[in-house]
């Protein structure tokens, strides 16, 4: 199926020009899907994928780059204040909401790592607003395993405010450890508008702030979600997507592990790996994206063989919208989180 790209320049409550996408198909949408991209990430290229894939399902999928992200202004990287990329990500979302022809769509969020804290934080703004969630690898608490001691976190908040935009806080790289297909992994460093320099000091403490708020409050997660993690990622904990899907309140939670799999679900892994997670995805959207999500019972976790079957689906072609710039990159994925040792257990849905 052939889908629509459309491309338009905002500005947020701070006078800051951020870029904004759209992936629609030509016959009335399905439902309405949010993305909240990763850290040091954008929408137009790396997740061009799952901008097609989802509007060739049926859906319209809407993306904005975070200030400092991507085609956005503002410091590279440079976040200030966690609540800004949720408040911009609300406003302009909710600005599409109320458009005409989508007042009586259901709307969902699909947050990647860091998106996954941002998808919450929105839900969390306004529990009645969002019909349901689609988080992938989310960053929603930090693992014991790699928690900083108090002291250092004390040490760098002292200077945070003397040195914030300073890149001084040492990480590994992350594609080598996010992005299992070599090809893939190489397309993603390619892609000059990810941000692959070291953390700035007052970013990598907001995100350490909002993961430990995030982690204090997974009870009032209300909404229904389908939560999906790689058993095999280093960067994000699957450990947090299990502690989320156990402590979260909602009555229509969704968890699968896939075994094997990376960090990079959606963009990191071999194509018959991202055609079973899109499918997994696709499915359960298919099953909330009409009447009321609020009334979906329960799904209890369980335990299936931990194998992965492959399969494949035709390449949906892409209609550009050609009043508008694009720039045409092939998709990936670099999301900053937090490591945590490799653990290997059943697949779960």
């Amino acid at each position: 199926m052939e889908v629509e790209y459309q491309e338009e320049y905002i500005r947020n409550s701070r006078g800051v020009q951020l870029f904004t996408c759209r992936w629609l198909p030509f016959s009335p949408p399905k439902a309405l899907v949010f993305i909240c991209h990763g850290y040091g990430m954008e929408c137009s290229s790396f997740m061009r994928g799952c901008g097609t894939r989802l509007a060739s399902a049926g859906y319209a999928v809407i993306g904005i780059d975070y200030e400092g992200h991507g085609r956005s202004r503002g410091a590279r990287c440079y976040i200030k204040k966690f609540n800004n990329i949720v408040n911009d990500c609300n406003d302009f979302f909710k600005s599409v909401c109320v458009q005409e022809e989508y007042r009586d769509k259901n709307r969902f969020l699909y947050g990647e790592s860091m998106g996954g804290a941002v998808a919450l934080l929105l839900h969390k703004k306004d529990p009645n607003f969002w019909n349901g969630a689609v988080l992938v690898a989310p960053m929603c608490k930090i693992s014991e395993k790699v928690k900083p001691h108090p002291v250092v976190v004390n040490i760098l908040t002292r200077v945070e405010e003397i040195i914030p935009k300073w890149k001084i806080v040492p990480t590994k790289d992350v594609i080598d450890s996010a992005f299992k297909d070599p090809v893939k992994r190489e397309e993603i460093r390619s892609n000059k508008l990810i941000y692959q320099d070291k953390p700035r000091l007052k970013t990598a403490l907001e995100m350490l702030r909002t993961s430990m708020s995030l982690a204090g409050s997974l009870h009032e997660v209300t909404l229904p979600f389908f939560v999906l993690h790689g058993e095999a990622d280093t960067v994000t904990d699957p450990d947090v997507s299990r502690a989320l899907y156990g402590q979260a309140s909602s009555r229509d939670k969704t968890i699968k592990l896939y075994p094997g799999m990376w960090h990079g679900l959606t963009s990191g892994e071999p194509d018959e790996n991202i055609e079973i997670v899109f499918s997994d995805i696709i499915t359960w959207l298919d099953k909330r994206s009409t009447g009321d999500s609020a009334a979906l019972t329960f799904q209890p976790l369980h335990y299936t063989d931990p194998v992965i079957k492959t399969s494949t689906t035709s390449t949906s072609a892409e209609m550009v919208n050609r009043e508008k710039l694009q720039r045409t990159r092939s998709p990936g994925c670099y999301l900053c989180g937090f490591n945590g040792r490799r653990t290997l257990h059943h697949s779960a849905m």
